[in-house]
């Protein structure tokens, strides 16, 4: 016969109590000697009940009476925290969830690290509270390798806006992607003499009013270039097949909140082989937006898998993760690359039609991702992916587009590759109010007198894209400046962006 459970033992479980002790004594060995449990057994199912008191108290079992006490001292304040000892005696979760093949896949669960990484940020003294609490979680996942949080940092969901992540090589989080997978910059500059748009604003608005479409139901039926969706990643999985319609119907336009089309002005400050422009002033056209009602939805269905999946602290649960050895996880990775594709498909397609109603070609074209994840190494030669949630790529010789607002000017930086900001940037000037905020808080007179001080027209737009709900983009530059080269200056003119009765929030 096994030698009695000792009080050491129980302890060990957790710091039960002194007045529960002999209560605890008296269970296990009772499991131990008359129910024949072994050893491991008994602690292992101790262990269980203190991890779910609750559940043990109102179910009938072996344990049931001194669950209840447990339970009676959880809902007076005073619970009975498993030790990392209990924790280990815990048998994996039971819960399942089914894939559309009707395969049932084990839920795991995870803790957080006891203390975050250590990660860089730019531009703290003006980063919200709670953007910086949620890169403080993000660098607590166990799978985190790496952290760095932009000057343009604001709240979003899991991952804040802003904010970049390195996790191990085989995994991927699609809410640190974003919802709007793949939301992208580009530019395309036009050797046409900027006073054009002093001269022809009434026909660049209407290039304007003709080749682009904004919010929810936005579809164009003609096409320039409908290549992308030839692409063989469309029939992969059910979920692109389902939405491959969508998207093609949706090619060529633009979501709402801050996405935009726009005329302005582009200096460029210096030459740079990579820009390969000459000094001096150019007409441009600038766009933003991602890869619309398909990638909202790979990101919504992929979202709610991964935390069914993984399960993590209610701080964290937005940080589920899929691995990227399972199918599941290979499916979102082809979807989200397709998105990627899809994205950049959609503003070529805007900037062809308007170069060619204008019968001219762009000098040179810039673009990049911001809401993405990239296999990328880092410098101590450690295999990643990289999550960029409203940032942008900034390794060495990477071009990327800085946004400002609609009435402050962006930039074209050249990236230096630093490694403490994870070769990253900002993806915009970030904001500083909430759209419900703005809404309730800006008129449209106040907005109206800022666009005409600026000498901008707006299409289309609503009060919470006013440049008041964005941080100075100047001191964001600047906040940079050992992360990106500045290389050229737009100043934005004309501005389209969604109508106001068809707008709806978005997080970036």
């Amino acid at each position: 016969m096994e030698t009695q459970i000792t009080l050491e033992e129980i302890l060990t479980l957790g710091d039960i109590p002194e007045n529960l002790h002999a209560t605890f004594l008296r269970v296990a060995n009772g499991l131990l000697h008359r129910a024949e449990y072994p050893r491991e057994k008994v602690l292992g199912l101790l262990a269980q009940m203190l991890d779910n008191p609750k559940k043990y108290a109102y179910s009938k079992n072996k344990v049931t009476n001194l669950a209840k006490a447990v339970w009676d001292l959880h809902r007076t304040g005073q619970s009975i925290v498993l030790s990392e000892i209990g924790k280990d005696l815990l048998p994996p979760p039971e819960e399942f969830y089914v894939l559309e093949s009707g395969e049932k896949q084990g839920v795991k669960s995870f803790d957080l690290r006891t203390g975050p990484l250590p990660y860089a940020v730019f531009g703290r003294s003006y980063i919200e509270d709670g953007a910086l609490a949620q890169m403080q979680t993000a660098a607590s996942l166990p799978i985190s390798v790496a952290g760095a949080l932009m000057p343009d940092a604001h709240q979003g969901y899991g991952l804040p806006i802003g904010g970049v992540l390195a996790t191990t090589s085989n995994t991927v989080i699609p809410f640190a992607v974003g919802v709007d997978i793949a939301c992208r910059m580009c530019l395309s500059v036009f050797e046409m003499p900027a006073d054009f748009l002093k001269r022809e604003p009434h026909l660049l608005k209407k290039t304007l009013a003709e080749h682009t479409k904004f919010g929810i139901g936005g579809e164009t039926r003609e096409k320039f270039d409908e290549s992308v969706m030839d692409l063989p990643e469309w029939n992969a999985t059910k979920v692109i097949k389902d939405l491959r319609d969508k998207a093609y119907r949706q090619l060529g336009t633009s979501g709402t909140g801050n996405h935009f089309v726009e005329w302005g002005v582009v200096e460029v400050l210096e030459e740079d082989e990579l820009l390969g422009l000459p000094v001096g002033t150019y007409m441009a056209l600038l766009s933003h937006s991602g890869s619309r009602g398909f990638g909202g939805n790979v990101a919504n269905y992929y979202s709610k898998l991964a935390m069914q999946k993984t399960k993590l602290p209610k701080e964290a649960a937005h940080l589920a993760w899929l691995d990227l050895d399972t199918q599941e996880g290979q499916e979102y990775w082809i979807a989200m690359n397709l998105a990627g594709a899809y994205a950049s498909a959609n503003h070529h397609e805007i900037h062809a039609k308007i170069a060619h109603a204008l019968h001219e070609k762009p000098l040179k074209m810039v673009e990049n991702h911001h809401n993405f994840a990239w296999k990328e190494t880092l410098v101590d030669g450690t295999e990643v992916i990289m999550h960029r949630k409203g940032a942008t790529p900034a390794g060495v010789d990477d071009l990327g587009i800085i946004p400002g607002s609609m009435i402050h000017p962006g930039f074209v930086v050249r990236g230096k590759g630093k490694a403490e900001a994870l070769s990253s940037a900002s993806h915009g000037a970030g904001r500083v109010m909430s759209r419900t905020k703005a809404l309730n808080s800006i008129t449209r007179h106040d907005l109206n007198k800022a666009l005409t001080e600026a000498g901008v027209q707006l299409i289309g737009g609503d009060l919470d894209e006013a440049p008041m709900v964005y941080k100075n983009i100047e001191t964001v530059i600047e906040a940079q400046k050992d992360l990106v080269q500045v290389l050229a200056k737009f100043t934005p003119k004309i501005v389209r962006m969604a109508d106001a009765n068809r707008k709806e929030g978005r997080e970036d």
